[in-house]
């Protein structure tokens, strides 16, 4: 997958629990990722954050490094 539709992706699902109530949005954005992409889609999402994580928002920043942590 090309790294925008990644961060792209990413943002969006963001964007969706930074509105929901609660303290815990990252955590949700990682359940997401883990959830929902295949391990070749978290790797390359954890290639991206070690190379810099351009284009990321804070919260998917935030959540995928908590996804991509094992």
């Amino acid at each position: 997958m090309k790294s925008e539709k990644m961060v792209y992706m990413a943002n969006q699902i963001a964007t969706f629990f930074s509105s929901q109530p609660g303290d815990d949005k990252a955590d949700r954005v990682a359940a997401h990722i883990k959830d929902f992409w295949e391990p070749r889609m978290r790797g390359q999402l954890k290639s991206h954050i070690d190379a810099g994580g351009e284009g990321l928002s804070p919260l998917a920043l935030d959540g995928a490094k908590i996804a991509t942590a094992e």
